[in-house]
């Protein structure tokens, strides 16, 4: 059994965080901290927890959190970062949610995030957390990078073509769609039910700050001597609260030599318990996946032409953040990578 801090749990990743560790066989929640919140109960925020977390929350303490086995971050970008150089010095190892140690490239992560980066000499001590490309490193790691939900779908989706070197890394194309709980919980208009109900939009498409991300990610798998990724990514918003749709297109470098798609997606995830290559010609949908880790996938090439559509399908809160980080965590510990994770999907 190993003990677990939690910084930051008042968002809707930091629930849905303790909504999976409240049933894991091999984890004692011991530590939650909010200074906006510090002395109220979880369960007065979040009565869905009530008789599963009976914890306040406190203000955050480094000898405290250093006194975990593992201590998570669900803050806001630029929060982790404050904390870090002092708890990386505790025995803790850490799982970040945020984007704070994503990006190798500091003065890229500046840009993108628009503020100083306060602990630029810790970022190339992080894994970057995405356990079907970098499991082995986060056996060890010290501090992980959760990836982001985007970043997430679009690389699982992408990952078997580029590792391959089947299409053109320079003509990329991630159009996803995410549910409300993307944003964050907060109150802005934007994302208002009156306001995105019955409606369907695009945002950030003169950049995105998860594009630097994915790239980087699929960069690293890419063959020796492939050309540079270059992604055109546009993110909308759905009316609904929780998952993502990645619709993915590539166009294929030979097409009279093109292995079989279907099989080169189910021989590349065979062996990853939470993802689900779906038997030819079914398509996935947001609702089979809401409130479990899995990321489900198609793979399509229509009318036999040179582009290739894959559709790539997680619940953002999940395998999109919180999911990803349990899975991160039992990975370091040694833990079944299925424990507390192993959650069959909401329906309807």
């Amino acid at each position: 059994m190993i003990k677990a801090g939690i910084v930051g749990a008042t968002g809707y990743t930091g629930v849905e965080l303790l909504r999976l560790l409240a049933r894991h066989s091999q984890v004692e929640v011991t530590v939650i901290t909010s200074r906006a919140e510090a002395g109220v109960k979880v369960a007065d925020i979040y009565p869905s927890l009530r008789g599963h977390i009976d914890l306040a929350f406190t203000e955050p303490d480094i000898n405290t959190l250093g006194a975990c086995d593992v201590v998570f971050f669900a803050t806001p970008h630029g929060v982790a970062q404050n904390l870090m150089p002092a708890l990386m010095k505790t025995p803790a190892r850490i799982i970040d949610l945020s984007a704070d140690f994503r990006i190798r490239d500091v003065p890229v992560w500046e840009k993108w995030y628009g503020q100083a980066h306060g602990a630029p000499e810790l970022v190339n001590q992080a894994v970057y957390g995405l356990p079907e490309v970098n499991r082995e490193k986060i056996r060890t790691a010290k501090l992980i990078a959760c990836p982001g939900c985007y970043p997430t779908a679009t690389q699982l989706g992408f990952l078997p073509l580029i590792e391959n070197n089947l299409v053109d890394p320079g003509r990329l194309i991630s159009n996803a769609a995410s549910g409300a709980s993307g944003a964050g919980r907060q109150g802005k208009i934007d994302v208002l039910l009156t306001e995105i109900s019955d409606s369907f939009k695009a945002y950030g498409v003169a950049g995105h700050r998860h594009l630097p991300e994915i790239e980087q990610g699929l960069g690293d798998v890419q063959p020796a001597g492939a050309n540079p990724i270059s992604l055109t990514f546009v993110p909308h918003l759905l009316p609904i609260i929780r998952g993502i749709h990645a619709t993915l297109y590539a166009t294929a470098l030979d097409v009279k030599n093109l292995p079989d798609l279907q099989q080169l997606y189910e021989q590349r995830y065979a062996n990853e318990p939470f993802v689900d290559v779906l038997p030819a010609g079914v398509l996935p949908q947001t609702r089979t996946v809401k409130g479990s880790n899995i990321c489900r996938i198609a793979v399509l090439r229509p009318q036999d032409k040179d582009t290739i559509v894959v559709l790539s399908i997680i619940d953002n809160l999940t395998k999109g953040a919180s999911g990803q980080a349990v899975q991160n965590m039992n990975i370091m510990f040694g833990f079944d990578e299925k424990e507390g994770l192993d959650i069959v999907a909401l329906l309807p």
